[in-house]
């Protein structure tokens, strides 16, 4: 085993917690209150704003560190043909698709917001951001199965 594996599964999973809670914050917390125009447009604004320099830095963190993970603990044969690899392609399909889903809910808010308006932005990045926060479910069960010592 790698010396450098556990530092880059700590960097791995502490940057999952973080991104997977913010979007499901920014989605279950944030969004029905500006769905509803009781939410400051500048505190959105900048909400989302984090949101998506959170998701950009996590990015770059899953692919150094998820990277290093693959290339050490997997070969193509394991990913392609074994339950484990399998959750390991899943999880990068998820983030792709979560990371896009977050980059455009985010962007029709911030177009909106930038526009003065509040309660259609909202609106209109609702099912991208409910759609990253029920993939960002199945992403937390998917590294659950994958840490599960038992399963495989």
């Amino acid at each position: 085993m790698n010396a450098l594996n556990p530092v880059m599964w700590s960097v791995h999973v502490g940057f999952a917690v973080l991104w997977t809670g913010g979007v499901l914050f920014v989605a279950l917390a944030v969004l029905p209150p500006a769905l509803r125009g009781e939410i400051d447009g500048g505190a959105l604004g900048s909400i989302v704003d984090r949101l998506r320099w959170i998701t950009r830095i996590a990015a770059v963190a899953f692919l150094a560190s998820g990277g290093h993970m693959a290339g050490t603990l997997y070969t193509f044969d394991s990913l392609t043909g074994s339950a484990r690899g399998h959750l390991v392609l899943t999880m990068i399909v998820l983030w792709f698709l979560i990371t896009g889903l977050v980059e455009v809910g985010s962007g029709k808010l911030t177009d909106g917001l930038d526009a003065g308006k509040l309660r259609e932005p909202a609106r209109d990045a609702k099912p991208f951001f409910y759609g990253a926060a029920g993939l960002s479910v199945v992403l937390i069960v998917t590294a659950g199965l994958l840490a599960s010592p038992t399963l495989f």
